[in-house]
């Protein structure tokens, strides 16, 4: 067995067209690490509905230029399948390691099969990418980017020529293509014939965003922001001053790219401790400022934080959905306002409100960004996709204009985002929400936790009873297939499912109180506060997490 493991590390070895990962593998080999071997060839790592993303390194279990080399071919061989023979794919990558080489090799691979390829000029946000593939008529785009993932990760996420990223069949065509590849020597991959685009797709992109914000309206409110160690500083800057609104304050020691992503723990706003750096530069800013808005690497994500007594409050995701979809309404939009189905049920009520269509999906924006006739999407998870038309997907940068339209609005009558949603509160009911997230080593945890659950269904949460119980992998009326399940309880609704992206299990949790009047939120709060905490309490016993 161990004389085989070696040699198919060898094989791998022998084609590996890059120098870093061919001497990390030949020291596993020198070294007789058979345990570390053993796990980068274990399988392949699986291109899904998230495309690609992993932790780099060599071997077929790890993101690398071999694996990105063979999921290129893949791709390139369902789009020409589709009849897309000479169509042009657009190519965008972030800044973490590898990504640039990574683009290069989808490039040549493109080019190679007789398609045309693009690659956007520098590191850009994915949203630029989403938009220059519907600019640019292309028939797909690859972005390559982690998101948030720790600074040991990269991904490779696929879009076809709607603009949106992919969905069943299709990841499942395409998986089985790569799977077809044989050695890399098969496969073309010119040293030219591929453009790299100049600025011309970015100025475009940066003049759709002005159609996000509503002509003549205030443009006062004040902001920090946070690249956190991403790309999407000077794509935000150059909005920011488009749109008229104070030029933010920057987190200085966020502001740049760094694949290693230096102050903190986890790139991703919502972990603990990562927006640290943000409410201190809030805190040392003169004026005080009225937001503090932050991207996530790859600056598809935005998440606000608000001064909440002598401190700073970062809002949930849920917050900021229904503080964007309020104010769009209150300017007038039309359409539909859509979110998955692991998003706060708030959105609904002011929808329903509005006389609007509403609909949930699947949790990602590639189901939000689907929905027919899309005029407003977001998902808890910091997602908002405020300009469909422009970019089908979740974008950090067009949220962030948005969201400080309406802080300036709010601030011309001397109100602020917490008393919107004070008022949302009242006229609906406070809609709470709160998650219980677990990181695992092992990703059979998660596996026995749904499989506990599903053989021993809890009847009752936090004294609530489950009034319906639903396995989410058989699907709804409304629901594709996914592997999920979904608890109603009297008042409170709970979806747990395994993250699609980390090593997580994710429980999302929603509770709704009745508020009778503004001076019975404190009581409601404090209610819905002692319900979540009991959710979570019961739930992770029912789980055994």
């Amino acid at each position: 067995m161990q004389d085989e493991l070696i040699a198919r590390a060898k094989a791998w070895l022998a084609e590996d067209p890059d120098p870093d990962t061919r001497e990390e593998l030949a020291g596993l080999i020198d070294a007789g690490d058979t345990a570390e071997i053993a796990a980068r060839f274990a399988g392949t790592l699986q291109f899904g509905t998230a495309g690609l993303r992993g932790a780099l390194g060599a071997g077929p279990m790890r993101m690398n230029r071999a694996v990105v080399i063979r999921a290129a071919a893949g791709l390139a061989a369902y789009l020409k399948d589709q009849g897309h023979t000479d169509g042009l794919v657009v190519i965008g990558y972030d800044a973490r390691h590898k990504s640039a080489d990574f683009a290069r090799d989808t490039a040549a691979v493109m080019t190679g099969a007789g398609l045309r390829a693009a690659v956007l000029p520098r590191p850009l946000p994915t949203p630029v990418l989403a938009f220059a593939i519907r600019h640019l008529g292309a028939v797909a785009g690859v972005e390559v980017t982690a998101s948030h993932n720790p600074p040991r990760d990269n991904g490779y996420k696929v879009y076809l020529g709607d603009g949106s990223q992919i969905v069943p069949p299709a990841d499942a065509e395409i998986a089985a293509r790569i799977d077809a590849v044989g050695g890399l020597d098969d496969v073309p991959r010119p040293d030219s014939g591929w453009e790299t685009l100049d600025d011309g797709v970015l100025d475009a992109y940066l003049a759709r965003t002005d159609a996000v914000l509503a002509p003549g309206s205030p443009r006062t409110a004040r902001t920090v922001y946070t690249a956190m160690h991403g790309v999407g500083k000077d794509v935000v800057l150059a909005a920011f001053a488009r749109a008229g609104f104070p030029e933010p304050v920057l987190v200085a020691e966020q502001a740049e790219p760094d694949p290693d992503f230096p102050t903190v723990a986890f790139p991703n706003p919502e972990e603990p401790g990562a927006m640290d750096l943000a409410f201190a530069t809030a805190r040392a800013t003169d004026p005080a400022p009225d937001l503090v808005i932050a991207n996530d690497p790859d600056a598809d994500r935005c998440a606000v934080a608000v001064r909440d007594g002598d401190g700073w409050r970062m809002l949930r995701g849920d917050e900021v959905g229904a503080l964007l979809a309020a104010h769009l309404v209150r300017r007038g939009a039309r359409g539909t306002f859509a979110e998955s189905i692991v998003s706060s049920s708030l959105l609904g009520r002011i929808a329903e409100k509005a006389g609007l269509p509403y609909e949930e999906t699947l949790t990602g924006f590639k189901w939000i960004a689907r929905v027919e006739g899309l005029r407003y999407g977001y998902e808890e998870a910091l997602g908002y996709c405020v300009d469909p038309e422009g970019v089908r997907d979740k974008d950090g940068v067009t949220a962030a204009l948005l969201v400080t339209e309406l802080a300036s609005v709010l601030k011309e009558e001397k109100r602020t985002l917490l008393d919107l949603l004070d008022d949302l509160a009242v006229e609906h009911g406070l809609h709470a929400t709160d998650q219980l997230s677990v990181r695992v080593q092992d990703l059979s945890v998660i596996a026995d936790a749904m499989r506990r659950l599903r053989e021993h269904p809890p009847t009752e949460l936090a004294g609530l009873p489950v009034t319906r119980a639903e396995d989410l992998t058989e699907g709804t009326d409304t629901l594709p297939p996914t592997d999920g399940l979904r608890y109603t309880l009297d008042g409170a609704r709970v979806i747990v499912r395994p993250s699609g992206t980390e090593p997580k299990l994710k429980c999302y949790l929603e509770v709704v109180v009745p508020v009778t009047a503004h001076d019975a939120l404190p009581a409601a709060r404090e209610k819905a506060a002692d319900l979540l905490a009991a959710l979570k309490r019961d739930l992770s016993a029912a789980a055994g997490i």
